[in-house]
């Protein structure tokens, strides 16, 4: 090695010793989608832990229930939904890395660029310090603006060199942030792909349970058809003592309009002027309505479905029924006025509200705190949730009429 070869290197490596201080790259970073991952996961998290509350309640009772098979069932599927949030996040981390780790890369090799471009002008300028004394060739000008000119040029020498070191530094910074960044999200990827692998064992543990069960209720079969065909009956009993409560309504609304009523006439056909603005209110809170509880699970849904344990048999369901916990209130989703109360079974009650053209029914009540033709207000209880001792269930049927028309609940209450 010669001596310039020397000088060169020493004076790169007193470059870099002597570069101290931190300098961030501003970097573009979506937080929000993250965010949203995580409020989500919260969320599902918490409904999981819901359902083993509601599971905890149904287990008192030690044979096996059909609503505890349904909860189970919507444990689990709230379990794989988590999972799935989780690889979405290990999926965004993995890309982040392979992002990373190309930053860092490529930052790299302009530093080495840069590094090589900084050692050859600081080794020019030593090598040619005597050649090209400034201070020589500045008084050596012919005239005033030939040495002001050399005299800018230093100048602006100097100036490019300090950018350089500046850059080269920067550039330094910003491959330690990434680095740093990059074992952070490799820890975290590790941490994610613990608890993807802790939630499928959970998940296997649910599903074997769940399997066990229905092996054990499908040997009940006759006892499960029973408990169908009253349920039938007590669904087709709501219905015609709905479509009673309406009819009435209809005769009152005409009465108070003198309009006549025929086989035609609708609700809506009938309203007085303040009915309709009751109306008008409901109809613009489509998809923005409270639940009719606290806190629940929706553990039938609307419409026909398949029944959860007997093959080849399906359901229809007027309404929804959500499972929630002993001695929760049923409350109105809106206000309006008690249109009716009645008896459907045993322990099981329901009240019928209007809301001008519209009317929402709360049933399996065991015991109701309101009267007929009241005013209600929005979440104001009506009455506290019958609870099956046998089962541990407590469960609210709730429907949603528009007119003589039944509607899906679900697209009328807020989404959660």
């Amino acid at each position: 090695m010669n001596k310039g070869q020397r000088i060169k290197k020493w004076l790169l490596a007193g470059l870099v010793i002597a570069m101290t201080g931190l300098f961030f790259f501003p970097f573009a970073q979506n937080h929000q989608s993250k965010e949203k991952l995580l409020d989500k996961k919260k969320k599902i998290e918490e409904e999981i832990n819901y359902y083993k509350k509601l599971l905890s309640e149904t287990k008192k009772n030690k044979d096996i229930s059909l609503n505890q098979v349904v909860l189970l069932k919507n444990q689990i599927d709230k379990r794989e939904e988590l999972i799935d949030g989780i690889n979405v996040e290990i999926g965004g981390l993995e890309e982040k890395i392979s992002q990373n780790n190309l930053e860092i890369m490529r930052s790299n090799e302009q530093l080495a660029a840069m590094k090589d471009e900084y050692a050859e002008l600081i080794y020019n300028a030593y090598k040619n310090r005597n050649a090209n004394d400034r201070l020589t060739l500045i008084f050596a000008a012919n005239d005033f603006n030939q040495a002001f000119r050399r005299i800018k040029y230093f100048q602006q020498y100097n100036e490019y060199l300090r950018r350089q070191v500046a850059l080269i530094q920067q550039t330094k910074d910003f491959i330690s942030l990434k680095n740093k960044e990059l074992v952070q999200q490799k820890l975290t990827k590790e941490d994610l792909l613990k608890e993807s692998e802790e939630e499928k064992q959970k998940l296997n543990t649910e599903k074997a349970k769940k399997d066990s069960d229905l092996k054990k209720l499908k040997q009940k079969e006759s006892d499960l058809k029973k408990n169908l065909k009253k349920k039938e009956n007590e669904a087709l009993v709501l219905k015609k003592k709905i479509e009673a409560a309406i009819a009435a309504e209809i005769n009152k609304s005409a009465s108070k309009s003198n309009k006549t009523v025929t086989k035609t006439t609708t609700v809506k056909n009938v309203l007085t002027p303040e009915e309709k603005v009751v109306s008008d209110n409901f109809s613009s809170n489509k998809g923005k309505l409270p639940w009719p509880v606290e806190r629940g699970a929706v553990t039938s849904s609307f419409g026909e479905h398949p029944h959860p344990v007997l093959e080849g048999i399906k359901i229809k369901n007027n309404g929804i029924d959500i499972s929630t916990t002993a001695g929760s209130p049923a409350r109105a989703v809106l206000g309006g006025t008690v249109s009716s109360i009645v008896t459907i079974a045993n322990n099981n009650m329901a009240v019928i509200i209007r809301h001008g053209e519209f009317f929402t029914v709360y049933s399996n009540l065991g015991s109701v705190s309101v009267s007929k033709n009241q005013s209600v207000s929005t979440k104001q209880s009506l009455g506290t949730i019958y609870t099956n001792s046998e089962e541990g269930k407590t469960e609210l049927h709730f429907e949603v009429w528009q007119g003589k028309t039944i509607c899906n609940p679900t697209e009328w209450l807020t989404r959660r």
